[in-house]
């Protein structure tokens, strides 16, 4: 209805942000009205765009790609924590960024020989629980998926962490900052502001069409020396020399 709603409206641009389903019911809503997303999964398996290179119709954007990163954020928990044999992974199940998580990080579990976990957390009353369950199974380091809902709740999310001493890895330096352990991800904040660029360029007179989707190419890893050391790990001298930003 919002979409229709904005439509109605004439407005000059949509900006669709946060998962695919924002900029999915624009474009079923409009096939003229230029639509520029900003979120983490894949825009041509969402069915988005035909291709990043040439988009075609009227939708164009920016993927921070945040759902590709799980395998590596796996590794890099691996290279802090190596004795973990049960991972943890937090997603929203009723969010369209869960199920290729789950899949990805599951089969590269399985190819190390351990165990995956996944915490399933549709609304802020389900988090504390979702930590006591992981701690009854005795997760050893846990992986925050990509969704809308987690940042809504990061404070907790990080101190729950905290009390459980669950070593965690979370998607954006912002969570590192309010004391999350690592992080690794493309910036968030210059995901938006590509997106903000491309909105100009079309107010200007450019077409989405003629815009390829752009993705990140640099990727940042921040980790909170202080954490791990209220969790009693030892952050390899490798690990610290990779890292864009430590935060002591």
């Amino acid at each position: 209805m919002l979409a229709a709603d904005l439509v109605d409206s004439k407005v000059s641009v949509i900006l669709a942000i946060g998962s695919p389903v924002p900029a999915r019911v624009a474009k079923a809503a409009t096939s003229t009205i230029p639509i520029v997303f900003s979120y983490g999964g894949d825009p041509v398996s969402d069915n988005l765009v035909a291709s990043l290179n040439r988009p075609g119709g009227n939708v164009t954007g920016v993927t921070f790609i945040g759902t590709t990163l799980t395998t590596k954020k796996l590794e890099l928990l691996r290279e802090i924590a190596p004795e973990v044999t049960d991972f943890g992974l937090l997603v929203n199940p009723t969010g369209t960024l869960a199920e290729i998580q789950i899949k990805d990080v599951r089969e590269a579990i399985q190819k190390l020989g351990q165990r995956l976990h996944v915490a399933n957390v549709s609304s802020g009353g389900e988090i504390e629980g979702a930590f006591a369950t992981m701690s009854k199974l005795k997760v050893g380091a846990l992986l925050v998926g990509t969704d809308t809902i987690f940042p809504l709740y990061r404070d907790q999310i990080v101190a729950l962490a905290a009390r459980y001493k669950i070593p965690t890895i979370y998607n954006a330096g912002e969570w590192c900052k309010v004391g999350g352990l690592m992080s690794y991800g493309a910036s968030v904040l210059n995901t938006w502001s590509q997106a903000g660029a491309y909105v100009a360029r079309i107010l200007k007179g450019e077409k989405p069409a003629d815009l390829p989707v752009m993705q990140p190419t640099n990727f940042e890893l921040v980790i909170n020396a202080k954490t791990a050391k209220a969790l009693g790990l030892t952050v390899p001298k490798q690990l610290l020399t990779r890292a864009d930003e430590v935060i002591e």
